[in-house]
């Protein structure tokens, strides 16, 4: 479960379908990542933090004391998948430490993803709202936050990807028809699931 929460750990597989994106993607794959970074951006600084400043909502780690597990320094990073974790209980002196429980950066992120992923790969994409729901499920587990956090987040995280599709979409044909009509042509849709 600690795996599924660190970004660390998983940076060379997203690196690398990053850059499958970039190059063998083509105008499908690149503005999936233009449509996806540009969504995270706007969620992480503006939705996420906001929130979390104006509700200020202990984590379960703050309130009370919960099992936590860490996963073991090693590098790379991706190496502790092989490694056991360490396993403890929470202490009063870390009941100060860390951020805000909700909403949670890590669900939203990665239900961003999943509605993206549906959105430009129907057939597929909805196999990515498995892997937020492991990554929610992971965050309950690990006593950083608290479910309700975590359902809610899920929504907000969704709702916001569909706003930023549909301004995007929007975008997409109004300053394609001023600045790029011969590609606008080639794509009239930015977002386009065949």
């Amino acid at each position: 479960m600690a795996a599924l929460s660190d970004l660390e750990v998983w940076r060379p597989l997203l690196l690398a379908l990053v850059l499958y994106a970039l190059i063998r993607g083509g105008f499908k794959g690149r503005a999936l990542l233009v449509c996806v970074g540009l969504t995270l951006l706007l969620s992480e600084a503006v939705v996420v933090q906001a929130l979390k400043k104006s509700v200020a909502r202990q984590r379960p780690k703050q309130a009370q004391t919960v099992r936590l597990v860490q996963l073991q320094p090693v590098s790379p990073k991706f190496l502790t998948l092989l490694e056991k974790p360490r396993v403890h209980y929470s202490e009063s002196w870390q009941r100060s430490a860390d951020g805000a429980s909700f909403p949670s950066a890590h669900v939203a992120n990665n239900f961003v993803v999943a509605t993206w992923c549906v959105l430009f790969f129907r057939r597929w994409g909805w196999l990515y709202f498995f892997v937020a729901g492991l990554v929610g499920y992971s965050r309950i587990y690990l006593g950083a936050h608290w479910p309700s956090d975590v359902i809610t987040t899920a929504f907000l995280a969704v709702g916001v990807a569909l706003l930023m599709a549909a301004l995007l979409e929007w975008t997409w044909r109004r300053a394609g028809k001023r600045w790029w009509p011969e590609f606008l042509a080639r794509h009239p849709r930015l977002i386009d699931a065949r």
